[in-house]
């Protein structure tokens, strides 16, 4: 059993504390229930207590030599960041594509020749388990180097029944040795196969009749994700997939509206997704509708920043009333980054939103969007002791100085996994 883990003195305790239950909108985006000279026990995995550091003084004064003692003056604490989009498991690389967008390509033409998600799938089904395993786990290193303790992790670069299955065994098998959490997504419908492109319908066909009854038969995905896009799935065969998800007990999630309006956002609502994600070009009405049905918006700044793309209004989403997450859509093709730090950053510059809220979009309401809230995402007595140390003294610090990995320490279910920015 470890030594409990007194973090003391914390300069701000950002607890995002009373979200639990359902995920935070509007004005409450801002309220991060800041303990200053903060104070929090962690044991047996467990937030034990949180308070200001007398409080906790009083309380385990006794037993301060039992625990391995963390001074945070002049530091921000947090929740466990945590990354609710990602492409986690894959082979390969497209660097090669980034020259071609700078040229002028763009992303559907580079997809439609072949490249793309296309590349990526070539590559996934050529590596074997090891290498993908191999592979993915540098990636998480990466994410726990920047304050992630949990992940929602695709597949989707298989589509086949036997890659798919590949890569969700991987995700499974990482979850098991990795430090950080990881919570998959099936996504056999990311793209219709080079083979079935004179007949998409059939592939629909596949992933309905095939692919979801054995993902769900062995309980390899909590979600089923569709790409809703014009040259990829229509609103009405995403629909078809996403409903076959729900009667195998797949939570509907869905990429809706990222290169053009194609009523993703409207579907999402109507079909009750946990969430829809990208949204560069979701409607006004659409919006109104995610908002309406309580659908939370993952917003991916660093897709468009990457493919040079205007983000998602994030500050119009907020004011209508969705609640937002933030990721980093980590992926070989249109964000190849691990740092949701970074995509913070972003979330102020690009999208319009405050530094309280992209903290509020990284922790509280992304553990909605994965359906964790109950265990992760806030710092509060009884959840998971998943806590992240930055080095720098506050929220506001954390965003104004941006691009830096401010991450000190990262601790995951009580232990001390990142000490002063390196794995421990």
């Amino acid at each position: 059993m470890t030594k409990p883990v007194w973090i003391r003195h914390a300069s701000q305790l950002a607890t995002l504390a009373g979200g639990s239950s359902s995920p935070v909108v509007g004005a409450k985006m801002n309220e991060l229930s800041i303990i200053e000279d903060g104070s929090i026990w962690l044991e047996d995995g467990v937030i034990q207590r949180v308070g200001t550091d007398e409080e906790l003084e009083l309380h385990y004064r006794e037993r301060a030599k039992e625990a391995q003692i963390i001074d945070a003056s002049g530091k921000l604490v947090t929740p466990g960041l945590i990354d609710p989009h990602t492409h986690l498991v894959h082979a390969g690389s497209r660097q090669n594509e980034f020259n071609m967008r700078l040229n002028g390509a763009t992303y559907m033409e580079i997809m439609n020749n072949g490249g793309g998600i296309h590349s990526t799938t070539a590559a996934t089904r050529a590596a074997t388990h090891e290498e993908l395993f191999a592979q993915s786990k540098q990636r998480l290193d990466q994410f726990l180097l920047h304050g992630v303790t949990t992940v929602e992790a695709k597949s989707g670069y298989g589509l086949t029944l036997e890659d798919e299955l590949k890569q969700l065994e991987v995700a499974r098998q990482l979850h098991e040795a990795h430090p950080i959490d990881i919570v998959s997504t099936f996504m056999g419908a990311h793209a219709v196969p080079r083979e079935y492109k004179e007949n998409p319908d059939a592939f629909v066909d596949v992933v309905i009749e095939e692919m979801i009854p054995e993902v769900a038969r062995r309980k390899l995905a909590v979600f089923n994700d569709v790409f809703c896009e014009r040259g990829v799935f229509t609103p009405e065969q995403s629909r078809r997939i996403l409903e076959a998800g729900v009667r195998h007990g797949l939570l509907p999630k869905i990429h809706a509206d990222e290169i053009e309006p194609y009523e993703g956002a409207e579907l999402a609502a109507s079909v009750g997704a946990v969430s829809a994600d990208h949204l560069l070009r979701a409607s006004d009405k659409g919006i109104e509708q995610m908002a309406e049905a309580g659908v939370i918006a993952v917003l991916l700044p660093g897709t468009a920043f990457f493919l040079m793309a205007e983000s998602a209004n994030g500050r119009k989403m907020i004011d209508r009333g969705v609640a937002v997450a933030i990721s980093t859509d980590c992926n070989p093709g249109s964000s190849p980054t691990v740092s949701l730090p970074l995509i913070m950053n972003l979330g102020c510059l690009k999208m319009g939103m405050t530094p309280a809220e992209v903290l509020t979009a990284a922790t509280i309401n992304a553990a909605h969007a994965i359906r964790c809230a109950h265990e992760v995402g806030s710092l509060e007595v009884g959840k998971k002791a998943d806590v992240t140390i930055f080095d720098v003294p506050d929220f506001m610090t954390l965003q104004y100085r941006y691009g830096i990995n401010h991450v000190n320490t990262v601790i995951k279910n009580g232990t001390i996994v990142v000490a002063e920015g390196r794995l421990a």
